[in-house]
């Protein structure tokens, strides 16, 4: 082999970049491999039409784990921070809110509001606290995990009775029954549902949805941002961080297939037949990919490789990306809204019925949508006096019967641009370019299984003690050296840094052992 490191991390993601970081920083020497040009995975900035760029997958930072900034010494700079959610309504009368402060709804739903949100950012408090360890494995004699679960059932206790058992009844449940007993305004409704079930094969009906928003609001309440040059400029932070550690990072390196021999990893081969040697690899990419792709399903046991290939990873999230002359009119919103998030989400029966054609592969024939509009904050993402329009599009199905032809993306993105000219008059006139990345793209691009953004559904059978399959649930894989940090990894998706912070850790006091 031609050289050989510490570790090798296979993909320069943020969960990859924060991982590789971390071991250098412990002492290790690091070679991380990136398949595409820059690095970020689906946390980058770049151009989709001339003079146009955008994030072009992740849009919107809210799950950056503070331990992460910390600990790499991470201080983005914000185009906007604390940005307002607003429910679009076609007469104008749109509902507000930010934190626990919602305007636009009656004294009953601001009061309601404000109860739901401290609650819920309470039991988000206690389900991050675990989003940022090695989650125990169950079945266990182990002191460290025996005493894990005990910390877990003390912090439960500790919520006081009447929380205790509100979070334990909720945790399964879903939103829309919440939403119904505890708001009037269909709006503010439509929204709370759409939060929680945003990147996900799920509707508000579904179980598992009030987990999905508390995974949302997990770190810092659903703060929102959005970083000055767009979510590129995180990944680059990350990057410089990890080089400042001794990283050495490789781009347009992808990797063929993890080496083992005599039964564990020795190195990764590239692409192009270069050889690395490792005794540990850390893999970032989806479990699927590297076990089914890059280990080989001869090298693990064949129920594991059953258990993998049974992950639910199918993204029903598109990305719509709209170059526009000019600012878009809204009935009813003042111009310095332009630089908030805007939801399409009229009330949570609404939202489920855009999801009903998602379960027969079927895109949604009226999807819900969350816009931004970056370039209102920070000109340098378009020509002077025009704008980026970037929409998160639910449901659109990876498996959309008949395939993603081209047809099929021309007709889903006329669907969505119709959808938001019933809120934005006119907006049609202003388009220049236009691009739709659908799940199937998302795969192809970002190199993720399923073009799901967490790397497999967030769902009580794929989180925490199972992520992403029993067995595999601790980054470390069942062949010698090998170990996951990315998204597929505990806790999940999202540009939060806890997987690959969790993984580093993991690997560091092994070795140290």
């Amino acid at each position: 082999m031609t050289d050989r490191y510490d570790a090798i991390v296979i993909g320069a993601g943020h969960n990859g970049l924060v991982c590789a970081a971390l071991l250098a920083k412990g002492g290790k020497k690091v070679l991380v491999l990136e398949a595409n040009e820059q690095v970020g995975g689906a946390a980058v900035t770049r151009e989709f039409a001339d003079g146009y760029s955008v994030s072009a997958c992740a849009h919107l930072l809210y799950q950056l784990q503070p331990k992460v900034r910390k600990e790499l010494g991470l201080s983005p700079k914000l185009a906007s921070d604390a940005m307002q959610t607003i429910a679009l309504s076609q007469d104008g009368e749109h509902v507000r809110y930010a934190g626990a402060d919602v305007r636009g709804v009656g004294g009953a739903d601001v009061t309601s509001y404000r109860r739901f949100h401290t609650q819920m950012s309470r039991f988000a408090d206690l389900l991050n606290t675990y989003l940022n360890t090695t989650p125990p494995r169950l079945g266990t004699s182990e002191f460290k995990d025996l005493a894990t679960l005990a910390r877990l059932g003390f912090d439960l206790r500790r919520l006081g009775r009447e929380d205790m058992r509100t979070f334990l009844r909720l945790i399964g449940i879903n939103i829309h029954d919440e939403v119904t007993e505890r708001f009037e305004s269909p709006l503010l409704r439509g929204a709370v549902s759409f939060d929680a079930v945003l990147g996900t094969h799920l509707g508000p009906r579904s179980p598992n949805t009030i987990m999905t928003y508390l995974y949302r609001l997990a770190a810092s309440h659903g703060r929102l941002a959005v970083p000055q040059g767009g979510m590129g400029t995180i990944a680059e932070e990350l990057a410089q961080a990890a080089r400042t550690a001794g990283v050495t990072i490789r781009t347009t390196m992808p990797v063929k297939r993890i080496v083992v021999e005599n039964g564990r990893v020795a190195g990764v081969e590239t692409a192009t037949g270069e050889r690395f040697h490792s005794a540990t690899v850390v893999s970032n990419a989806d479990p699927k990919r590297t076990i089914m792709e890059l280990v080989g399903t001869r090298h693990v046991e064949t129920g594991f490789t059953r258990r993998i290939s049974h992950i639910r990873m199918r993204g029903n999230a598109a990305k719509l990306h709209l170059a526009l002359d000019g600012l878009p009119a809204i009935s009813g919103l003042a111009k310095a809204e332009f630089g908030e998030r805007l939801v399409i989400a009229p009330d949570e029966h609404y939202v489920e019925r855009a999801f009903n054609p998602a379960k027969y592969g079927e895109s949604s024939a009226e999807p819900v949508i969350e816009m931004t509009l970056p370039s209102f904050r920070d000109p340098s993402l378009a020509p002077t006096g025009k704008h980026v329009l970037s929409c998160v599009v639910q449901y659109a199905p990876y498996a959309l019967e008949g395939g993603w032809t081209d047809a099929a993306k021309e007709a889903f993105t006329k669907t969505c641009i119709e959808t938001i000219v019933r809120y934005a008059p006119g907006l049609e006139s202003r388009i220049t370019a236009s691009e739709l990345l659908t799940p199937a793209d998302i795969e192809r691009e970002f190199h993720i299984t399923g073009g799901h953004w967490h790397h497999g559904e967030l769902a009580l059978d794929q989180f925490m003690f199972v992520r992403p399959v029993c067995g595999a649930a601790q980054y470390r894989m069942p062949l010698d050296g090998l170990y996951l940090c990315g998204a597929g990894a505990h806790p999940g998706g999202g540009v939060s840094g806890a997987a690959g912070r969790n993984a580093a850790r993991r690997i560091l006091r092994e070795q140290a052992a």
